[in-house]
């Protein structure tokens, strides 16, 4: 399940995409728009932009604008960057592997179902970016 937190970013990119001229727009822009929380949607931005998606301008004119093209931003990106892993267990994620106690993944049905499930999602989620969503 997503979180409140990627809900909101994929709510906040939706609305940045659909400007298509890129320029910088406020937060409180967005925040009013998609009836976001604006301290939240603060955190939200911030942490895209020091993953590069973003970038920021201050000032007059000022605000928050792509760094990368949406159509190049996978949503699997975005849930792993807010919500972490996207696998349904640790012991079959890709980027965030940690075995599990008591277990032997050679033999555990529940891991290799986990498996499928995992390719499943990830092949939708690899596959569609930001610009699907607007």
């Amino acid at each position: 399940m997503l979180s409140k937190k990627t809900q909101y970013a994929f709510q906040a990119l939706g609305y940045m995409a659909q400007q298509k001229n890129n320029e910088p727009i406020l937060i409180a822009e967005i925040a009013k728009k998609k009836k976001i929380p604006l301290k939240f949607l603060e955190n939200i931005l911030l942490v895209m932009r020091k993953d590069g998606i973003l970038e920021s301008k201050k000032g007059k004119g000022g605000g928050y604008y792509f760094k990368v093209k949406p159509s190049q931003i996978t949503l699997a990106r975005v849930i792993r960057l807010l919500d972490g892993p996207i696998a349904p267990l640790s012991c079959v994620s890709l980027h965030f592997y940690e075995r599990c106690k008591n277990c032997d993944e050679k033999h555990c049905g529940l891991h290799d179902m986990m498996i499928k499930v995992r390719d499943a999602n990830l092949k939708i989620l690899e596959s569609k970016t930001v610009a699907d969503i607007t």
